[in-house]
């Protein structure tokens, strides 16, 4: 993975960060206050090469210091809420003063800084600027800069050969200077013992100021006498690289799905419009049918030759979470670009169903859908509608299952069925994606009879069972009407797991059903049902396992979907669209 980060790293130089400044400070060349403007609209404007300190190098020399150049208003402008406690402002002012300082040293080499240093000196100017940023609204912790006589330090150059060599004055005198092979690039460097932190993994359980991904702090971690992170050499500059990247990638292509961020990239830079992976997620203008047809044209086109800057290059897509400051890495996939567009148009294939009017094929469902789609029950036995409640192991196993051509999780499987029985007892119509779920389970488990549309010459008996049990309920409808609780809502449950024992009642109650229908109508149903139990036998189940209850829910809805193409019985469908549509928003 590190040397997949380091590939395409772009320029970095410890002690240097991208990072995003929402306001500008402004002043005269002699120091007076002239305004605060925003650089940008929305979070801000970006620079990607800001001076940065590490967090170790932040806590270090035993008094309070600060970033050079960009801050947080609380330290350049003294800036808060009024309920900030007493030490805390304290805090700031040290830092405060830190900054100041900075400016002024800095000066020798950018002299117009000096009249930045003054401004924010002077406690009357401090005042205005508090008043200004009140004024338009400003938030504590939003970060900002100053701006001298027009010009931004964080466009020039001319301050850069300081910072560096003061940068060199706040290093810890190394226990060491035997020198280790480094992990990420196999040289001969001096291990770096404390990795800048990852940003951007706050919402999936990460800290706000970043988390490391590689570092010990705990002796049980360490091996060798080697202390901190020399247990895995990597030099400063390494650590640089592979930090600034991922938490680019982070920031740029992060996906967020519930506990778990997922991010990727390729080898080599593809056009954003050949990017597959937006296809499984969030497409806000194409739908998955367009998805499904733009793979197939990109791998046609790979193997006819038309497109030779796609062919080879790879991919390596991440699934991380934060936990007590520290990057847990819950998945890593890679492979060649055209093997992942291949899979994720089998992905589309494999959770194609049909509607159940019968009449056409479900949407595919977005990634997010899926997940959404299998329903957690809280300790209380509460339902967790929230997708940041479903956890993350199951969305690295989603996503392997999809990137990979890997096995739907069991468990996935396990929890669209039981939420397909709750539905059906509380007289509710499941969400079609619960199907596709079990289909597409099936298909990767080596079902190759388990079609999008109702098949009859299926070879299981529990998908016949499951058949049946359609019939029936759809006989007595025929028969009785709207009689409040069905033969689905009362019986689902039960039949699905105990065939043998309840279809056989069912059988004798259709008797009486058919005996209120005319001729022609009750020859079809007797006719259909015989057609049914033929394929039965002898062999009908006592008991169904797990996996026999995903083939009796398949053969219940796609019968169901027959039954209603067949009859064009659009009316009681209605309310079945809405609840679908509503579940897949």
């Amino acid at each position: 993975m590190l040397d997949a980060l380091l590939k395409v790293a772009g320029s970095t130089e410890p002690g240097f960060a991208r990072k995003i400044v929402k306001w500008a400070i402004t002043c005269a060349a002699d120091g007076r206050f002239t305004g605060v403007i925003p650089l940008s609209e929305g979070k801000g404007q970006e620079y990607s090469h800001c001076p940065n300190l590490r967090f170790s190098e932040l806590v270090g020399g035993g008094g309070s210091r600060s970033h050079f150049l960009v801050e947080g208003l609380s330290t350049l402008a003294l800036y808060w809420k009024d309920d900030t406690e007493q030490k805390e402002q304290e805090k700031n002012h040290a830092k405060h003063k830190y900054f100041c300082s900075l400016l002024e040293s800095a000066s020798l080499d950018a002299p117009y800084l000096k009249a930045g240093a003054e401004m924010l000196k002077d406690e009357e100017t401090l005042i205005a600027i508090q008043a200004d940023l009140k004024r338009q609204k400003a938030k504590s912790t939003e970060t900002a800069t100053i701006m001298v006589n027009g010009i931004n330090p964080l466009e020039r150059d001319d301050w850069k050969n300081w910072w560096r060599k003061f940068r060199q004055t706040l290093q810890t005198p190394k226990p060491t200077t035997s020198k280790m092979r480094c992990f990420a690039s196999g040289e001969l460097v001096e291990p770096l013992m404390t990795h800048p932190k990852i940003k951007g993994l706050a919402g999936v359980g990460g800290l706000g100021m970043g988390d490391v991904l590689i570092g010990f702090d705990k002796d049980a971690s360490q091996s060798y006498g080697l202390e901190q992170s020399a247990n895995a050499a990597i030099s400063e500059d390494a650590a640089t690289a592979y930090t600034e990247t991922l938490s680019g990638l982070i920031r740029d292509k992060g996906i967020k799905f519930g506990g778990a961020m997922i991010t990727y990239w390729f080898l080599d830079s593809i056009p954003d419009e050949d990017d597959p992976f937006p296809w499984l997620t969030e497409p806000p203008e194409q739908t998955s049918a367009v998805a499904e047809l733009k793979a197939s044209q990109l791998l046609r086109a790979i193997k006819e030759g038309l497109r030779p800057d796609l062919a080879g290059n790879r991919y390596i897509a991440l699934v991380l979470s934060g936990a007590a400051g520290r990057v847990m890495v819950r998945e890593i996939m890679e492979g060649l670009f055209e093997i992942l567009v291949a899979n994720i148009e089998k992905w589309f294939s494999d959770l194609a169903i049909v509607s159940r009017e019968g009449d056409r094929l479900v949407p595919f469902p977005k990634f997010f859908s899926v997940a959404n789609a299998i329903e957690f029950l809280s300790k209380d036995g509460n339902i967790l509608r929230n997708i940041n409640d479903v956890p993350p192991s199951l969305i690295s196993g989603l996503l392997r299952a999809a990137l990979t051509n890997g096995m739907i999780p069991a468990s996935a499987m396990s929890r669209a069925l039981m939420r397909i029985r709750a539905d059906f007892v509380a007289a509710r119509p499941p969400l079609e994606v619960r199907f596709s779920i079990i289909r597409a389970y099936l298909k990767r488990k080596g079902d190759q009879n388990m079609g999008t549309y109702l098949n009859k010459e299926h070879p299981h008996p529990a998908y016949h069972c499951g058949r049946l049990l359609a019939v029936f309920a759809r006989l007595q409808r025929a028969a009785l009407g709207d009689v409040g609780a069905g033969v689905v809502q009362r019986y689902y449950a039960a039949a699905s797991q105990t065939p043998g024992l309840i279809l056989g009642r069912l059988a004798t109650n259709a008797k009486n059903h058919l005996g209120k229908l005319e001729g022609g109508l009750a020859w079809w149903y007797e006719n259909l049902i015989a057609d049914v139990m033929g394929k039965i036998k002898n062999d009908m189940p006592r008991t169904l396992t797990l996996e026999e209850q995903s083939l009796f829910a398949l053969g219940y809805y796609q019968q169901l979907a027959a039954l209603n193409a067949g009859k064009g019985e659009k009316s009681e469908n209605i309310a079945d669209n809405d609840n679908n549509k509503e579940g897949t928003k």
